[in-house]
């Protein structure tokens, strides 16, 4: 009998949950709660999913985690006038300027690829996380693929292996939102409980 495509993508799934670095992750719990003693901010970006992915997690973080968060692409008409008057490419990083980022700061990249410079691709994500480092702040990304030029960037970023080509957005996008659940509520990090998790059945 034949594998049925359920069958294929949640053992797809398993095997690239098995592959993720525990490091990686570990590591970044380590410099997230670093940023929270020292009173800094996250700013998330990402664009189509990974835009989705940083307005929930901005939302989380600052709720559960009480560390002052930003998504880059939350507010519609302040992007849109910044791609229109100064272009795509220095649209995410703009924002960083105007909002006086600093070495106590952190950038947190969620991208499928992690962009290219050569074919161009997400410039606005490489360009944000340069900007962010320029600044002596911090890079932190969630990304698929071999991680593009945003894991190159990141200290660290957690790799979300590629197993097949023609599922890497859904598996990418799909554990990208569980791993940072897993962050945001890591005990070394001292969350806030959620509301269902602090209601009885």
């Amino acid at each position: 009998m034949s594998e049925s495509f359920e069958q294929l993508f949640f053992n797809q799934l398993k095997d690239i949950v098995d592959s993720i670095n525990l490091d990686e992750i570990n590591e970044t719990v380590k410099q997230i709660k670093e940023i929270k003693e020292k009173n800094g901010r996250i700013f998330f970006a990402g664009s189509g999913g990974g835009a989705g992915h940083s307005s929930h997690a901005a939302c989380d973080f600052r709720k559960l985690l009480d560390i002052e968060c930003y998504s880059i692409t939350d507010n519609v008409s302040e992007l849109t006038a910044r791609i229109n008057d100064d272009g795509w490419e220095t649209s995410y990083s703009n924002f960083l300027a105007v909002s006086k980022f600093n070495e106590n700061d952190c950038v947190f990249i969620f991208s499928v690829g992690g962009g290219s410079e050569n074919p161009p691709i997400s410039s606005q994500l490489i360009n944000v996380a340069k900007y962010a480092k320029s600044r002596g702040g911090k890079v932190l990304s969630i990304v698929g693929r071999d991680g593009g030029e945003v894991k190159n960037l990141s200290m660290p970023g957690i790799l979300i292996p590629n197993l097949d080509p023609k599922y890497v957005t859904a598996h990418t996008e799909g554990l990208q939102a569980y791993l940072w659940h897993m962050i945001v509520s890591h005990p070394d990090l001292n969350p806030n409980t959620p509301k269902w998790e602090g209601t009885s059945p």
